[in-house]
């Protein structure tokens, strides 16, 4: 099953996504993980993608597909993957479908958590004092909820047009968030 998950930075797509790997027995492909990795490198790459990250701005679209292209050519994926940060652009949606298509496994799902600004502000600046994350202060996530809003927002249009968006309400708590995603989850499955 290939699921992507698409929600403002603090809606819950990492929490959501670890508790969906136990049940699907699929992979949690972290773009923001994987992209905090190559930054840990010692490389004109590193510095390049981290001028990007730290001003709360996105990666490049064709670099964040390579990196996750990569990844889906490996033998754990097989069975499907979950998508968590990714894609963020329409471009990089447009790459994942032609990617998916070209390897024939469609996308079964594009699960969208909403959540308030105010309750994203709080949780971001909560997980940035219990994770140490420097890319987690109140201006740069003032810049990333703006970034979600002008270039990952119109994602909800493109995968409804698709037929293949789910809405839920991420404000809820974790466990009937995840209830939630069960349901349409197990639907999905019942259906193939």
């Amino acid at each position: 099953m290939m699921v992507v998950f698409i929600g403002p930075p603090g809606a819950g797509k990492g929490t959501q996504c670890r508790r969906l790997v136990d049940l699907l027995r699929i992979p949690h492909l972290s773009t923001g993980e994987m992209l905090r990795a190559v930054m840990r490198e010692e490389s004109a790459l590193s510095r390049w993608l981290a001028s990007y990250i730290d001003a709360g701005k996105l990666a490049p679209d064709h670099l964040v597909m390579r990196i996750v292209a990569q990844k889906l050519q490996s033998d754990e994926c097989k069975p499907g993957a979950l998508f968590d940060g990714f894609p963020r652009t329409i471009v990089q949606a447009q790459l994942l479908d032609d990617y998916l298509m070209e390897h024939h496994r469609p996308l079964d799902v594009a699960l969208n958590l909403q959540v308030d600004e105010e309750i994203l502000v709080e949780r971001l600046l909560k997980r940035a004092q219990i994770d140490g994350r420097a890319d987690d202060n109140y201006e740069t996530i003032r810049e990333r909820l703006k970034v979600f809003r002008t270039q990952t927002s119109p994602l909800i249009d493109y995968y409804s047009k698709q037929g293949k968006l789910e809405s839920i309400d991420g404000a809820q708590s974790e466990d009937q968030v995840f209830e939630d995603i069960q349901s349409i989850v197990m639907r999905l499955q019942q259906r193939a």
